[in-house]
This record gives structure tokens, C-alpha cells and sequence, in this order.
């Protein structure tokens, strides 16, 4: 109803100015109407010709609101208008432009699409930054010394104010250290499920692996401020910085020198089957970075579960579980159970099953505007369990469901060099995705060096013979 009030309003204001080229798209919506929407338009058409000529525009919007409904509905389900729904229904939710208090995409003057061109993504702060969350490697000494290097450096340099997590002042190994006990006393702290963090901080360091941007995106279940995030871990995929010369690099970022890659989640929620939903108990969601799996836990028996897209029954998985994943979770937990990769700025959910029970059932790319529904299938043998990046992980009865949509709020990750450049440098150096010993020239093969195509393996068997 709020879209017709809407539609009839802007229409009021096309009939009123005919020569709006708002006009024209009004008469291309006609044309997929039928013959009474036609003839009901023309007699709308000649109302507003009266009344424009009596003046009386006033009563044309008190009649047009009236009578027009009628007309709206007609135009709504019109085959243009239904390719306009269709088409926005294909597209990823435009992602919000604001990260944290003070960063943001950089305007740019020629964009005109909702996805915005990756290769234009690049940060700018609207006011300079003035706190940033360090999040550390748990349990790793490796990370100590670069930890303390950077806590000093952004506050005595920078004059940032630096959030850490509380047991990071309780680490046994740090409370030794002589060059951080002369900056413990100028930090902040806050826990974990305790200390509500949004627009407190400007910009986020991660030191460490890919555990480290997992756990940031954790913390921050909207908007999620700009994230740097230094390989100091064990396979670092996500992770482009390398720790030599962070002053220069940090310096760079916080000046604006810099491209993103915005990192899409799942917005992930749980209907139980008799819990009831009010405006009072909204239903909790968790918005996840790299998958949420659906698994058959430790029951013997395989999982059966059933899967819904936008409303329509898709199929119902016979195996292990299903792994719902992000495109920067496509090079986690999917690519191990066979999915493919796909780079981070492509606007899509993969769905890998888990060792199915099926010779044919493949992974998939589906839409990232679209709502996946999960279930438990009524005939299973037993429930599933689901966890959210490796996390809080819950059981799922029968009657209960998951579903899973892109959230609008991704992860804008800071590139080192560019979001392509940084992507395969990840793929070749992490997964070493296409290795292999190259092939000789044929000017390194003796053997085959007289040999032309007419050549047969049995000429050049007799050639070998002779020659010896």
C-alpha cells in the first residue's frame, strides 16, 4: 500500500508537468497493461484535461487518490515493472557507505551503480581518526613484541587512543615487559559479550591470522569500522600486511591512502518452532564473515535437511551438512568440501553440501539478494546442529529453521596493494592454486628436435635404433 501511495503521488506529479521525462516511463508501463488498463488510463488522462483546464488541480489529486488505486495495481504487475522487481531482486542489498565513526567510502562522482566498481573502492576518513582497537594472536609470544612496538607507537606518535581486550592486560608474559608497562596505564579495555563497542572505534589493527579479522567481525555485528590486518600467524589469507615497516604502512592508512575490499556477511537467524516472535523479542541474529554450517553432529545417522530459496523448495540434503559461505569464506571450510573459489567482491552465497549421499549433487552459486531457509526435513532421523564461523554452536530441533541473507553491513579490509593483486597473491601463496612443474620448450628436448608432426612414435623408434 505505501509503494501505490508513493507511486500515485509521483504520478500526480507527472500528470500535472507533461512534458517531464518521468512521463515517458509512465507510458512504456502502460503498454504492458491490458486493453481496461489502457482505456483507464485515457479516461484518467481526460479528467486531468479538465480539471487542468478548470484550474482545479486539487480536486485531480483528491479524485486521483480516490480512483487511481485501481490503475497502480494494473501498472504494478505490468511486464516491466515485474522485470524491475525481478532484476533488483537479483542484486546484493547495497552495502552502507559508512564504517565506524569516521570512514567511508570515497564519493565518487561517476557512480551510478548500486554495486559499486571494486577498483574504485578506496577509503577516506570525513574527520581524522582518533581510537583504535588492537587485537592480538591469543597464546602466540611471536606476537608480543610486535604488539607492544605498535600499542607504543599509536599512542606516544599518533596520540591515538588504543582499545585492547581485558584479558590482553592479564597475559602473564606481557606484564613482564618493560617497554609495555610504560604504556599499560594509557590504554582502554573492554570484554567480550560485555562492552558495547559501536561508534566507539575509528579503526581496527588485527595481529596475527585470519582468526584475528574473524573475531573483529564478531565484535562488531553492524558497522564495522576500517580493518588492517598484519600476517603474523600461520596461514594469513586474509591477512595482506606484512609487519617490517608498519609505521609507514599504518601512516598510509590513516592519511586515506588506500584501497578496500568490502568483505560481505551472512545475516544469519534462528526461528524456533515454539518461541514466539513480537516487536517486543525480535529473534536474534548473528552476522557471520566466512560460513554458517548445518551438520548432523554426533548423531550416526545422516542429515536431512531441507532447502529453501526466496520461499521455493530447492532440495533436501542426504550426507554430512551443508556449508553456507560467503565469497571470502569460499577459500575456508568450502573449498575443502569441493566448492569453488570466488573473489570477495563478487555479490554471491555459495551452498556446498557435505559429503552428500549423491553423485550429482554439486556446490552452487546462488544470488546474494536472496533468502536461503534451512530446516530440519520432517522424516529425518535425527536434528542438526549449526555454528556461526566456528562459533556458538547450537542445536537445531525439527520445526526450527535457519535463514541466511548478505547482510548490509560487510567488512571493509584494507588492501596491501589492490583487491586483485592482494586476492591471487593469497591464492598462490597460501593455497598454492596452480602449482605445478612447467612443461619444456621443445628446443630443450633433444630427442624431438628433427621430428616434425608427420613424424610417428615408430619412425622414432627406428631413428633411435639407427642412431646406435
Amino acid at each position: 500500500m505505501e509503494a501505490e501511495l508513493l507511486l500515485i503521488t509521483c504520478l500526480s506529479v507527472v500528470l500535472c508537468n507533461p512534458g517531464d521525462k518521468i512521463g515517458h516511463l509512465c507510458s512504456q508501463l502502460l503498454l504492458g497493461c491490458d486493453a481496461d488498463c489502457r482505456l483507464w488510463s485515457r479516461l484518467l488522462w481526460f479528467r486531468w484535461l479538465l480539471c487542468a483546464l478548470l484550474h482545479d488541480v486539487t480536486t485531480f489529486m483528491v479524485w486521483a487518490c480516490r480512483k487511481s488505486l485501481s490503475l497502480v495495481r494494473c501498472w504494478f504487475r505490468s511486464p516491466l515493472f515485474a522485470e524491475l522487481r525481478r532484476t533488483r531482486s537479483l542484486n546484493a542489498p547495497s552495502p552502507i557507505q559508512q564504517f565506524g565513526p569516521c570512514g567511508r567510502i570515497m564519493k565518487n562522482s561517476a557512480m551510478v551503480m548500486t554495486i559499486q566498481d571494486p577498483a574504485s573502492q578506496r577509503l577516506t576518513w570525513y574527520k581524522p581518526p582518533l581510537t583504535v582497537l588492537v587485537i592480538k594472536k591469543v597464546r602466540d609470544v611471536s606476537v608480543l613484541s610486535p604488539f607492544v612496538q605498535l600499542v607504543r607507537w599509536l599512542i606516544e606518535e599518533k596520540r591515538m587512543v588504543v582499545f585492547v581486550e581485558q584479558s590482553v592486560m592479564d597475559d602473564s608474559l606481557l606484564l613482564g615487559n618493560a617497554d609495555f608497562s610504560g604504556v599499560k596505564e594509557k590504554l582502554m579495555t573492554f570484554r567480550d559479550g560485555k562492552d558495547d563497542l559501536t561508534d566507539k572505534i575509528d579503526f581496527i589493527v588485527c595481529l596475527g591470522g585470519d582468526g584475528t579479522l574473524l573475531y573483529a567481525s564478531l565484535l562488531f555485528q553492524q558497522s564495522v569500522p576500517p580493518v588492517m590486518a598484519f600476517h603474523l600467524g600461520s596461514l594469513g589469507f586474509l591477512t595482506p600486511f606484512e609487519f617490517e615497516n608498519f609505521q609507514e604502512q599504518v601512516t598510509n592508512v590513516l592519511e586515506g591512502h588506500a584501497a578496500l575490499t568490502l568483505r560481505s556477511r551472512l545475516r544469519c537467524i534462528i526461528m524456533r518452532k515454539n518461541e514466539e516472535v513480537t516487536k517486543a523479542k525480535p529473534p536474534s541474529n548473528l552476522l557471520v564473515l566466512n560460513e554458517v554450517v548445518i551438520d548432523r553432529g554426533p548423531s550416526p545417522y545422516l542429515s536431512n535437511i531441507d532447502l529453501f530459496l526466496d520461499g521455493k523448495h530447492i532440495t533436501s540434503v542426504q550426507g554430512d551438512g551443508l556449508i553456507v559461505s560467503t565469497p571470502t569464506g569460499s577459500t575456508a571450510y568450502a573449498v575443502a568440501a569441493g566448492a569453488s573459489m570466488i573473489h570477495p567482491s563478487v555479490p554471491a552465497i555459495m551452498v556446498t553440501p557435505i559429503c552428500p549421499h549423491s553423485l550429482s549433487f554439486r556446490p552452487i552459486v546462488v544470488p546474494a539478494g536472496v533468502e536461503l531457509k534451512i530446516s530440519v526435513s520432517p522424516d529425518s532421523r535425527n536434528t542438526a546442529w549449526v555454528s556461526f564461523d566456528g562459533r556458538n554452536r547450537q542445536e537445531l530441533f525439527h520445526g526450527d529453521s535457519l535463514r541466511v541473507t548478505t547482510s548490509i553491513y560487510p567488512v571493509p579490509s584494507i588492501c596491501s596493494q589492490d583487491q586483485i593483486s592482494d586476492w591471487f597473491d593469497s591464492l598462490a601463496e597460501c593455497l598454492h592454486w596452480n602449482v605445478r612443474k612447467r612443461q619444456k620448450h621443445l628446443d630443450e628436448l633433444s630427442d624431438l628436435t628433427h621430428s616434425t608432426s608427420n613424424d610417428t612414435l615408430d619412425s622414432l623408434d627406428h631413428t633411435e635404433q639407427l642412431d646406435s
